[in-house]
């Protein structure tokens, strides 16, 4: 497989900045045998050391809070065909809603007004189960009538929304490990996948330790992972995703930090939730919004104190964030000590774990 990186003289050089070199071989296509058996990659002092995410609980410390994303993955994924026979791939982007929003592949052919005929996942057509275009949106994404509903037809033959790079279709495996354990609020197409480590015997130790649990919801859209573009960088705002942080969450972060506790976000997901409702004093305000928070260099963090994180792509926001937090060369110095050692990347892949301030 192809290395996930562009050529240097192709690419705006605010974005060239963030790549690294990555043999595909390290690309994770499945899950660890156990969801906490991964390895974890962690910032100590001026240089990064080798553990284990079982290991967490020894890197937290009794009053601190432990922040995590409760989004639930839809089952996103559809397949359809024309009339004509040709096949077509939808991707809902919204829980509930109907007509809803959908990207469709191929969509340049697709006027308002077809319907197509909704498949299950072997392709054989479900009888009067339809998707009619009804409007057309920009990049590809369409308004879609489904008949019936959209959370009888996920329900019933959608698909997990892997993402491209693990280049199969879905398992069943995957309906329970590209779900976090804590998942409850339904609505995103793609993983926190920070989250995915956390059994439910490693959230009790972590309790027992005295490390409290809080929950935001931000449901992850399709454009977290996307490659980066100039024009992103220009406007300083990314795609739109909704998130909500609840009471008992803003209590939490409160008594944190009265008690001189640090607030530990699990994944770039809750740090983007947390740092868009930010107050002064580190604290943050309850209630639902839609964010375009682009957190890059020059972030001023007022939530968070560390952070659990996946691996992620080059030239992403995902990676900019973190190298925000952690700084650009430290954080790519990680990755490729990350590669040497051979870690797993992306989705399925191992971790790292860095606080604020640590080596910079």
């Amino acid at each position: 497989m192809p290395e996930p990186v562009a050529e240097k003289d192709s690419v705006d050089p605010r974005l060239s900045a963030f790549d690294y070199r990555l043999p595909g071989e390290l690309i994770a296509k499945r899950p660890p045998n156990k969801r906490d058996g991964g390895r974890l990659l962690v910032r100590a002092g001026d240089s990064w050391s080798d553990q284990r995410i079982c290991q967490i609980p020894d890197l937290m410390r009794s009053g601190d809070l432990l922040v995590l994303n409760d989004t639930r993955v839809m089952a996103a994924r559809l397949f359809a065909r024309r009339k004509s026979g040709g096949a077509i791939e939808l991707l809902l982007l919204e829980a509930g809603a109907n007509p809803v929003q959908a990207m469709v592949r191929p969509a340049r052919r697709l006027r308002i007004g077809e319907v197509l005929q909704l498949c299950d996942t072997s392709g054989a057509i479900r009888a009067g189960w339809t998707a009619e275009i009804t409007a057309e949106l920009a990049d590809g994404v369409r308004m879609i009538r489904l008949n019936p509903a959209p959370l009888t037809v996920m329900a019933e033959i959608g698909a997990m929304p892997l993402p491209p790079y693990m280049e199969r279709p879905a398992d069943q495996d995957d309906l329970n490990r590209y779900q976090t354990v804590f998942a409850n609020e339904l609505g995103a197409v793609a993983a926190p996948t920070a989250g995915l480590h956390l059994s439910p015997s490693l959230l009790a130790s972590l309790v027992k330790k005295g490390v409290r649990l809080a929950y935001v919801t931000l449901h992850v859209g399709p454009g977290t992972f996307r490659n980066l573009r100039p024009s992103d960088l220009d406007r300083g705002a990314l795609h739109p995703e909704q998130y909500r942080v609840p009471s008992p969450t803003v209590a939490a972060i409160a008594q944190t930090r009265q008690q001189g506790g640090r607030v530990v976000a699990v994944g770039t997901t809750v740090t983007r939730a947390l740092e868009s409702a930010a107050l002064p004093g580190g604290l943050v305000k309850m209630g639902a919004a839609q964010t375009r928070l682009f957190i890059r260099d020059g972030h001023r963090f007022q939530v968070i104190d560390a952070l659990l994180t996946n691996f992620h792509l080059p030239r992403t926001s995902l990676l900019m964030l973190v190298c925000a937090f952690g700084g650009r060369k430290q954080v790519l110095e990680g990755y490729r000590q990350a590669v040497e050692a051979r870690y797993r990347f992306f989705s399925y892949g191992d971790a790292m774990f860095l606080t604020r301030g640590a080596g910079r």
